[in-house]
């Protein structure tokens, strides 16, 4: 008996010795295929914030909280920005959380976590056109959505590109700032992906009309296929002059190439990733998870 107290000690003894580890200074270490196992458990998202802005529901009054570069960086421990945007580490993603708040952007009557591209980091002054073109890839997945009372989940828009006038051409048309239309608006709609642009009314008028933004209004708008649900997909858009194609999971494609995309020329752009949710109901609210987001030009 007392030898097999001796074994059965060891053995016990043997399998601490696996996990820890005593070092010279009397402080017990995990043993590094332990510490590997544990790291494995915790991911980041791979998206480079240099060159994007954040809005949030939070701000003071009416106007949204802005975060720009290099602040951003440190949205994980921003105590303002840590309830709109924040790391899900588990699934390796930023969550962009939003519901309606009374502090919105101009324009509009909704609120956003979404983030806006800035080619100049904390500078909204330099934006690309169609003929200087860009693409924009995202992998991104719904995480919660609440419903409305008929039970259809409410609507979010993940990505945008939206119009921008010069400062010529805001005073031009005396306008008091340099807001123009979004020709691309990709929504999240009870489980499809629908994609919404711009079409000119009067196909022939100037380009001091096309300016203004009632010179345009939304097409009827195209819904893919696929349905992607509260599954991971990825998007992409790609812009060149006269052109724009949008593609969902490197299998559908819609192009537009037309008169209207030749038009918008006349406009700066810039792209806009995130959760511009599409509700005023009470109680309402959307998460959205990027894993990865990336633009080039």
């Amino acid at each position: 008996m007392k030898k097999l107290g001796i074994i059965i000690l060891s053995f016990f003894l043997f399998g601490i010795g696996i996990c820890y580890c005593q070092t010279n200074d009397n402080t017990v270490t995990v043993n590094s295929k332990t510490e590997k196992k544990r790291k494995k458990k915790y991911k980041l998202p791979k998206i480079d914030l240099s060159h994007w802005k954040v809005t949030t529901p939070a701000g003071t009054g009416k106007k949204p909280l802005e975060v720009l570069p290099p602040e951003i960086f440190d949205y994980a421990t921003n105590e303002d920005l840590k309830p709109y945007m924040y790391n899900d580490s588990v699934r390796g993603a930023i969550v962009f959380y939003a519901y309606p708040s009374k502090a919105t952007t101009a324009n509009t009557k909704y609120s956003r976590s979404e983030l806006r591209e800035q080619m100049e980091p904390g500078s909204n002054n330099v934006n690309w056109t169609f003929k200087q073109g860009g693409i924009m890839k995202g992998k991104l997945a719904i995480d919660e959505v609440s419903r409305d009372d008929e039970g259809k989940y409410h609507k979010i828009i993940i990505m945008q590109i939206h119009g921008r006038l010069t400062n010529e051409q805001r005073d031009l048309i005396g306008q008091k700032d340099n807001n123009a239309p979004p020709v691309l608006k990709i929504y999240w709609q009870n489980g499809k992906i629908r994609v919404k642009t711009k079409v000119l009314k009067n196909l022939n008028a100037t380009e001091t009309e096309l300016l203004h933004e009632d010179a345009w209004e939304d097409d009827k708008g195209y819904t893919f296929k696929e349905k992607v649900g509260f599954k991971k997909f990825r998007l992409e858009v790609r812009v060149s002059e006269g052109k724009m194609t949008v593609v969902l999971n490197n299998n559908e494609f819609k192009t537009y190439e037309n008169i209207h995309m030749r038009k918008w020329g006349i406009f700066e752009n810039y792209f806009k990733a995130g959760n511009y949710f599409q509700s005023r109901d009470e109680g309402s609210y959307a998460k959205v998870r990027y894993y990865t987001l990336e633009v080039t030009h």
